[in-house]
């Protein structure tokens, strides 16, 4: 649900991390220096990682912590934030 209430702020941030694709793929095939290349990737991997976190804190307040959620809906929404965190931290 969070998802669709936050869809256009969402959907831009989105659309900026693949503007921010394109500009490095532009830099390599323009032949940019080596440093310009990774701070580029560097503000991907920001921006992505920002994006990863607004997502998991409306799942958390929406699947797991809101008030009147039963037990094994909370369980499971709580079990499938795990996953996603566990495959963020690799």
């Amino acid at each position: 649900m969070h998802t669709k209430t936050n869809k256009k702020p969402l959907l831009a941030r989105v659309r900026r991390i693949a503007g921010q694709i394109a500009a490095i793929e532009k830099a390599l095939e323009d032949e940019a220096e080596c440093a310009v290349v990774l701070h580029q990737v560097a503000g991907v991997r920001g921006a992505v990682l920002g994006l990863m976190d607004e997502l998991i804190e409306g799942h958390l307040h929406e699947h797991v912590a809101r008030p009147g959620i039963d037990d094994s809906t909370r369980s499971a929404a709580a079990d499938e934030l795990m996953d996603v965190i566990r495959r963020y931290g690799k």
